[in-house]
């Protein structure tokens, strides 16, 4: 299925789409279910159970504090981080928790909220299951979910009749695969932007698609800014040092010396890639792209052209993130863009290969080359593992989006040099992606039993 951009591209806030964002819309969704069947004020107390990934990450990654802020009536996308901390804490004080805002009940986190990590639903790493109780103990409602990655959330009733995906579309153009994809453009004589906004046009007018793309693009850069101009130590335990502001002064103090050198380029593209993720490691605003782990890769690409391609537009800057969300569809149908089912390969190998095309695409590429660019972009971060330590989106995370940053830009100047032929195609690497995850032993999957996340001693 052909995802929309702007289910790409959400604006959100950190650590993570899958066990923040996606925890925080279920639970908001299953008290919104409760009120529209009116149970909610019958509701005497709610229980939480979060499964696998979830559960074993989930205190890193926030988990916790997202469902209760959903279930006090917050969605990613319209709360204010700020006064995350207050309402999150006014709950553990009080021992009390005011449903969607309406219904207050007692709230003891360490029964109602449980993480069962010998446990895992079936169809999802990232399981949940949410249950309401009346004053004499009987079940008034219980939902399960997933969340898929992205902030993307999949009731498993939905599963169980087979109902067509959310963000099902009626679109002039259909591909399930980059061959597809390109046919299209050739045969319709199109770019794969044109491709996308053709699409998007299916419930959206052009102006709203562009006030839409402005409103990510400046969430984007937002980011990028709050991440260079805060200091001090990102929260979780790990004592990690917020690096933005300190190499944002470097460059600025040495901005004569560096002229000289042809790859300051880089440490600026490093400095906005880790502004986001660290802003996202501290539970700020940040925009999927296509996941929050990964979401420091588009935007530092995005100012780059921005700031260092001549003839950089507004329009090149539109046509990068259509771009980027066409391929981002391809892999999110074809494989997955979560790290608890394949991976870090689905997440910053995914944004990787979503700025290399984005990029390619704004610089003027063909189609040929923007489908080489993203295959460059993937093929070099096959097998890549998601192993956090301490469960927290930070080591190394925050590094790792600089470093795909920097393959992006290679990615896509190998592609510009070429004539778009190449022997291996997107779709085989997607397809790679995709059995390389389901060979990844789970060690490796977003449950820090593995990796860096146990060979790295927590101090």
């Amino acid at each position: 299925m052909v995802s929309s951009v702007f289910d790409l591209f959400k604006i959100g806030v950190g650590p993570s789409s899958s066990h923040t964002m996606g925890p925080m819309t279920a639970a908001c969704s299953f008290v919104e279910m409760l009120s529209s069947r009116g149970a909610l004020d019958r509701v005497d107390r709610v229980e939480a159970n979060l499964y696998g990934s979830l559960a074993l990450t989930g205190k890193g990654h926030a988990t916790d504090r997202a469902v209760l802020l959903g279930l006090s009536g917050e969605r990613p996308d319209r709360l204010d981080p700020d006064a995350a901390d207050s309402i999150v804490a006014r709950i553990r004080e009080s021992g009390r928790i005011t449903l969607g805002g309406r219904r207050e009940v007692d709230f003891d986190e360490a029964s109602d909220l449980r993480f069962l990590q010998r446990e895992r639903l079936p169809h999802h790493s990232n399981g949940m299951r949410f249950i309401a109780f009346a004053a004499d103990g009987s079940v008034l409602e219980s939902a399960t979910s997933y969340s898929v990655g992205g902030g993307a959330v999949v009731d498993e009733d939905a599963i169980a009749r087979n109902a067509p995906p959310e963000g099902v579309w009626d679109i002039p153009f259909n591909y399930h695969c980059a061959d597809q994809l390109l046919a299209i453009a050739e045969r319709e004589a199109m770019s794969i932007a044109d491709i996308a906004r053709a699409n998007e046009r299916a419930s959206l007018s052009d102006a709203e698609i562009d006030r839409r793309l402005t409103e990510i693009v400046e969430a984007m850069s937002q980011c990028i800014d709050r991440g260079i101009a805060i200091g001090g130590i990102l929260p979780g335990g790990l004592n990690v040092k917020r690096r933005a502001p300190g190499l944002y002064k470097l460059l600025i103090d040495r901005a004569e010396r560096t002229l000289s050198d042809p790859l300051t380029v880089l440490d600026w593209v490093n400095l906005w890639a880790l502004a986001v993720n660290e802003e996202n490691a501290a539970g700020g605003r940040v925009v999927t792209a296509p996941t929050n782990g990964a979401a420091g890769i588009v935007p530092a690409i995005l100012r780059y052209y921005q700031r260092f391609t001549p003839r950089a537009s507004d329009e090149g800057v539109r046509t990068f993130l259509l771009t980027a969300a066409a391929i981002g569809s391809l892999f999110k149908e074809n494989a997955s863009i979560s790290g608890a089912e394949v991976g870090c390969q689905g997440e910053v190998g995914v944004a990787c290969s979503m700025a290399a095309a984005g990029l390619t695409a704004a610089l003027g590429g063909s189609v040929r080359q923007i489908e080489n660019a993203a295959e460059i972009g993937m093929e070099h971060n096959l097998g890549l593992t998601c192993d956090p330590v301490g469960g927290l989106v930070q080591v190394p995370c925050i590094e790792r989006n600089a470093v795909g940053a920097i393959k992006a830009i290679e990615a896509s100047r190998l592609a510009l040099v070429g004539d778009g032929s190449h022997r291996v195609s997107l779709d085989q690497v997607i397809e790679t992606m995709r059995k390389t995850g389901l060979d990844m032993n789970v060690r490796y999957k977003e449950t820090s039993l593995g990796g860096l996340a146990v060979n790295v001693v927590e101090c």
